[in-house]
């Protein structure tokens, strides 16, 4: 993206062209953000997720709403991002409540997937103890068997969730380490952004 970036009005607009630019320059996982949530003793967690949708509605992934994940988003209803890009040396952070998507969302993006994947939707207890790499394969292949024929239903467990932001940061590498920052801010998803510059 050409021009100064601290000058964009919309986040949505500036988060899609960078998106765009990262998608042509990162080698791998250009969609790949660390995704930060609380437990019930309020210790930060986080771990990578894929972005699967970027929209004014908000950020979207799918996991299994039963692993850990799954269950501290329950809890709090609310989640951080960061998404960096080394190639571009540019970062962004995004952070507010969550809801999950439609079944009609969910349902759509499952069928979307690899087979494979959806065998592992089935098999897999994500985040819970594996007593053996062979359990998990044995797994794969009852799931398999049952599913041989005909479509893959999605798993009742298995869903996406949005976070709608009501803070999101831009953050550009700079010499000497001045880099430049914009943060932009609105108090729910209603409210218009304010936008303001950073120190770095």
């Amino acid at each position: 993206m050409g021009g100064d970036f601290t000058q964009a009005q919309d986040p949505f607009d500036l988060f899609a062209q960078w998106f765009e630019d990262a998608k042509a320059s990162e080698p791998n996982d250009p969609d790949a953000m660390a995704l930060a949530t609380v437990d019930a003793d309020g210790l930060p967690d986080v771990r990578m997720v894929l972005l699967k949708e970027a929209s004014p509605r908000g950020f979207v992934f799918y996991t299994n709403a039963e692993s850990a994940k799954g269950r501290e988003l329950a809890a709090a209803m609310k989640a951080a991002v960061v998404m960096h890009w080394k190639s571009l040396r540019r970062q962004v952070r995004l952070r507010g409540a969550v809801e999950p998507v439609s079944e009609a969302e969910a349902d759509a993006y499952f069928a979307s997937r690899a087979r494979d994947s959806r065998i592992g939707a089935w098999a897999s207890q994500q985040s819970r103890p594996l007593e053996s790499r062979f359990a998990l394969e044995k797994a794969v292949a009852k799931y398999a068997l049952k599913y041989a024929v005909g479509e893959i239903p999605r798993p009742s467990y298995w869903t996406g969730y949005r976070i709608v932001p009501t803070q999101i940061e831009f953050w550009s590498d700079g010499a000497f380490r001045l880099h430049d920052r914009v943060v932009f801010r609105r108090t729910d998803a209603a409210a218009p952004w304010t936008r303001e510059r950073l120190y770095p």
